[in-house]
């Protein structure tokens, strides 16, 4: 049997025992509201990159990654006590730039629709006057 999948399917285990984990049993103030986004696990289940999200600018960014960098052999106990895993694998935290991203291109485009809807229309062919009878 393929073990292609695995890995995304103990990335997902992991983010939903590491959402639970952050909102009910971690209490460093420096975390605050963060949102795991995604984990990709390497093939060989052994590293696994933490993609979160956080509310703030870029001070309160770094806050949380240092915050979450000393809440990493917590979430690693717990997840080795609450998963079945032969080895947990290393938790490593990284920023998700994708929804700055989003938002940024979000915000581009409505841009372009405001700047075209407060262009005037250009006449069309109906409505000039041909002067044919």
């Amino acid at each position: 049997m393929s073990q292609g999948h695995r890995p995304d399917r103990v990335g997902d285990q992991l983010r939903a025992e590491m959402s639970e984990l952050l909102a009910r049993e971690v209490h460093d103030p420096g975390i605050g509201f963060v949102t795991i986004t995604a984990v990709r696990v390497t093939a060989d289940l052994q590293l696994a990159r933490v993609y979160y999200s956080t509310l703030g600018d870029e001070a309160a960014r770094r806050q949380t990654g240092r915050a979450l960098g000393r809440a990493a052999p917590f979430l690693r106990r717990q997840i080795g006590r609450r998963l079945r895993l032969k080895r947990v694998p290393e938790l490593q935290f990284v920023y998700d730039e994708s929804l700055v991203q989003q938002d940024r291109i979000e915000r581009l485009l409505n841009e372009i629709h405001a700047a075209e809807t407060s262009r005037p229309n250009p006449p069309t062919d109906d409505d000039e006057d041909t002067g044919r009878d």
